[in-house]
């Protein structure tokens, strides 16, 4: 019976053996899935991070190009800004000469107006003066008529008066004699 019990005993310890050998392969399997868990999840995490790092490689780059047309847009803002202030300027210095402008068509249409008041002035005085020249004209006509008419009578009376000298120097001679 010793005999029985040291085989029952090898038994039970092949048994045993046996069981901690299923333990140890199931352990071992576990732990095998749990290394090919890990090593997936390690190769899903460097995949991501492989991914994350693309990703902030590709966000870098358009950030990149951002800065750029940041920079582009700065530029051209400024050179607008620049144009702006020159149009700015330019646009004063207008209005200043349209200001001088008003300020000189204001002072041409007071010098305008004067100056057709001076026009209507002498209108009005050269009509004056024309119808005073009809007027004297008019007394030139008439005294020119006069002066013919007594340079006629100066001629009639000279010819009465030679008329009469000789009759005189006649009736002179007549008495003398």
């Amino acid at each position: 019976m010793a005999t029985l019990t040291s085989i029952d005993a090898v038994r039970r310890k092949i048994q045993n053996l046996q069981q901690q050998a299923y333990e140890a392969e199931d352990r071992a399997e576990l732990f095998h899935m749990e290394a090919d868990m890990e090593r997936q999840a390690r190769e899903r995490a460097e995949a991501e991070v492989a991914s994350l790092n693309r990703r902030i490689q590709l966000v870098e780059e358009e950030l990149d190009r951002a800065q750029e047309r940041l920079a582009t847009a700065l530029q051209k803002l400024e050179e607008a800004e620049k144009a702006a202030d020159e149009s700015e300027r330019g646009m004063k210095v207008i209005e200043n000469r349209a200001t001088k402008d008003e300020e000189k068509m204001e002072i041409q249409e007071m010098q305008l107006k004067e100056a057709k008041h001076i026009a209507e002035e002498a209108d009005r005085k050269y009509e004056e003066v024309a119808r005073k020249l009809v007027i004297l004209e008019g007394d030139l006509e008439r005294s020119e008529e006069r002066a013919e008419v007594a340079e006629a009578r100066v001629r009639e009376l000279e010819q009465e008066l030679r008329l009469m000298d000789q009759n005189l120097k006649l009736m002179m001679c007549g008495e003398e004699e």
